[in-house]
Parts: C-alpha cells; sequence; structure tokens
C-alpha cells in the first residue's frame, strides 16, 4: 500500500467547520441571550452545505456524489461484518455514505426549519413577515425544528462512534486522513483543477465571512429584529404616567382581556396598594390595555402566556403557567439582588419591557 492524497483541504476545513459550527449551535440552542449567535451558526451551516452540494457534483475523486455506495446490500454486508474482515473503501464506505447524506438532509431542514421559527416565533430574520400571520404555529415549527435537529446530532454521534469502532478494531486511518488528507491505501490520489480550488476557497472563506458578518452587522436581513420599539408615551399618555409613576410599565400583550379587566375593577385593591383613578381616566386607560391585550398580540409571550393561564382573571404575570416556565431554572437567590430585588421587576433583566420589547437575544440577568 502506498500513500494516498485522498481528502483535499477544502473537504478538510468544510469537515472541521461543520462540526464545530453544528456543535455550538446546538449547545447553545438553550441560551436565550445567546439566540443570535445560535441563528447565525445555523446559517453558515446552511451555506456550507448549499456549497458542499455543489462540490458533491464536481468531478472531485472520492467527494463525489455518484462516488457514494448507497447500496442496501453493501450497507448490510458493510453492518454485519463490523467485527470481522473489513473490506477496503478508499472514499467513503457504505455506512459514512449514508450518514453524510443523512446529515447533509437533516442539518438542511433543521436550518429550513429554524429560519421558519425564528420568523414566525421571534418576529426576526428574513421569514419576519409570516409572524403576523402564522404565529399561532410557532410551537409546532419548534418542535419540528427540535425533531430535525435532535436527529441530526442522533446520526452525527452514530457516525462518529462507527469511526473509533472502525479506528479500535481495525486499526483504520479514517481519523488521521480527515487531519492530513492521506490514507494507506493503493489508489490514485485527488488532484484538484485550478477551478475547483479557487471554488473551495470562496466554500471556506465566504463562509466564514458571512458568520462573521452577520455578528458584527447584526442588523442584516438575515437577523433583523422586525420587533419594534413602542412610545407608550405617545400611544397612550394617560396609561403611560399612571402606570409608570408606580412600577414598572407592562406592556398591555402581557395579560388577556379579561385579565385586565379584572384588575382595573378593584384598583383599590392592586397589589397591596390603592391606585384608584378618576372614572373616566380608568375607563380610558382599560379600553386601550384590552384593545392591545394578549388575544390581539402576535409576539411569543402574548401567545404562551394566553395559552398557558388556566385561572381566570388572572392579574400577577408572575403567577402565569409560561412565567414559571421560563424562569423555573433561575434560582430564587438570583430574585433576591438588589439590583432584581423582586420576581414582577422584569425590566431588571428585559432592558426594553417597557418599550414592549422582549426578545430573547436582548435578556442580561445582572450580576
Amino acid at each position: 500500500m502506498t500513500k494516498v492524497y485522498v481528502w483535499s483541504l477544502a473537504t478538510r476545513f468544510f469537515h472541521i467547520l461543520l462540526v464545530l459550527a453544528v456543535g455550538l449551535a446546538y449547545i447553545l440552542s438553550e441560551v436565550e441571550n445567546f439566540l443570535s449567535f445560535h441563528v447565525a451558526l445555523g446559517y453558515m451551516v446552511g451555506l456550507l452545505l448549499l456549497y458542499r452540494i455543489v462540490w458533491g457534483f464536481m468531478d472531485v475523486r472520492y467527494s463525489k456524489f455518484k462516488d457514494f455506495n448507497l447500496n442496501l446490500r453493501d450497507l448490510f454486508a458493510y453492518m454485519i461484518n463490523v467485527f470481522g474482515e473489513k473490506k477496503e473503501y478508499v472514499g467513503h464506505n457504505p455506512a459514512s455514505s449514508w450518514a453524510i447524506v443523512s446529515m447533509i438532509v437533516l442539518a438542511l431542514l433543521a436550518v429550513v426549519s429554524g429560519t421558519l421559527v425564528y420568523g414566525t416565533q421571534e418576529g426576526m430574520g428574513v421569514l419576519s413577515f409570516l409572524n403576523a400571520t402564522i404565529f399561532k404555529d410557532m410551537e409546532l415549527f419548534e418542535e419540528i425544528h427540535e425533531f430535525f435537529a435532535n436527529a441530526l446530532i442522533a446520526v452525527v454521534f452514530v457516525h462518529i462512534a462507527g469511526v473509533v469502532l472502525d479506528k479500535v478494531v481495525h486499526k483504520s486511518d479514517a481519523i488521521s486522513s480527515m487531519k492530513n488528507g492521506y490514507k494507506n491505501v493503493d489508489a490514485k490520489s485527488v488532484e484538484l483543477s485550478l477551478f475547483q480550488r479557487v471554488f473551495g476557497f470562496i466554500w471556506i472563506g465566504s463562509s466564514v465571512l458571512f458568520f462573521v458578518y452577520m455578528l458584527v452587522s447584526p442588523s442584516n436581513i438575515m437577523l433583523e429584529d422586525a420587533n419594534k420599539r413602542v412610545d407608550y408615551k405617545v400611544k397612550h399618555e394617560l396609561f403611560y404616567e399612571e402606570c409608570i409613576s408606580c412600577h414598572t410599565l407592562y406592556p398591555p400583550y402581557l395579560l388577556p382581556k379579561e385579565s385586565w379587566i379584572t384588575m382595573m375593577n378593584d384598583l383599590e385593591n392592586h397589589f397591596g396598594d390603592d391606585a384608584s383613578l378618576e372614572e373616566e381616566d380608568k375607563e380610558l386607560i382599560q379600553e386601550y390595555l384590552v384593545k392591545n391585550a394578549a388575544e390581539n398580540s402576535t409576539k411569543e409571550s402574548a401567545y404562551k402566556i394566553l395559552n398557558s393561564i388556566d385561572k381566570k382573571g388572572i392579574i400577577a404575570i408572575t403567577k402565569t403557567k409560561y412565567w414559571k416556565k421560563r424562569h423555573d431554572d433561575i434560582d430564587d437567590e438570583v430574585f433576591k439582588n438588589k439590583n432584581i430585588s423582586k420576581k414582577s421587576n422584569c425590566k431588571a433583566c428585559h432592558k426594553g419591557i417597557e418599550q414592549g420589547l422582549l426578545n430573547d437575544k436582548d435578556i442580561k440577568i445582572p450580576k
């Protein structure tokens, strides 16, 4: 056997970048204020894969899709002989061929569904316009996205386990070949044309630059926030002046109509204080609150709070199931922090709440 150059530099860099991007995106998916980073990584994965698909139709030895062994009989034979005598494959064996195709399909579906969730649920990105029409399906889209993401990670782990097993049982050089590009086999080395080299450079370079651009320019169309700040003083000065003089100005969409009516009809016992108003002022504020209540909003928090209230007329946002679920992993000691002091002090962590913004990416818990 001779030392043969199997994996080009572009293929190896793609592999490294894809592993890092998918891994980081998955890890950061549960950290709200890293949402923009998660989304940027997702877009990067999508771009890397689109280039890889084009690469797969180029005449690049061992990387062409037509060189993949997707024969089910060969796959079965390969799997049952995993601990026996192994047939040598220069490029991808049947198991890795199926794994790569599966990962490409699942990753692209995860990117597309993630973009859909970002638009319908968060009101951000290229599909932000869908928030106004199909926001009620946001949870379904989120479940679909999580399904594809989890399926992708499952295939990745199976693929890694197969490579490690091959290394241990058959002393395979597959792992080292993805670092230096070489395998000890009897075959021809891969040779790239000038066009393929340039394409490889553009493939890797533009993917990295695209990711960096999204981070340094968060107002770009891929991450753009379509949620506009609301000047409540201009929208309804009476509501603004009466409420903000005593506590955080809570956006009307955080409670349903019935809750606002219940609250406004008992201002004499407003969370332990007497917040009585002139009847005319009370009616004007109540009318504004009802008009802009959760039922009339497409915001994620409005929709989920509305669907989590099982007790009619509940007036404390912190008593809703949705609020409790979202804050369940926060230690009670955090709320005792002098910069927060109580659970109802939403603006301590949500700086834009008094302008109607509750974006996940903007959450900052005081130290």
